[in-house]
């Protein structure tokens, strides 16, 4: 079967589960870690605040991006 028979690339593309899942997760991870670049820059530069509070918070938002992430799965269960 010819890309033309079955509909273009950019349709079945769109139509693949794993493809809209990764879009919805990079779309996700790009939104989220900009705020946590943010954040942790704010935390860092503070003269309250000692490194290591930077580094706890880098390893903290790194399990709750992923609690975030699984929560948008079951929201949208097409997804995956």
């Amino acid at each position: 079967m010819t890309p033309e028979e079955d509909g273009s690339f950019l349709s079945r593309l769109l139509g693949s589960k794993v493809f809209r899942s990764f879009l919805i997760f990079s779309v996700f991870r790009a939104i989220y870690g900009a705020g946590i670049l943010v954040a942790t820059y704010l935390i860092a530069t503070s003269d309250d605040a000692p490194i290591w509070i930077s580094i706890v918070f880098l390893l903290f938002s790194m399990v709750i991006s992923r609690v975030i992430f699984r929560w948008i799965k079951r929201r949208w269960p097409q997804l995956s």
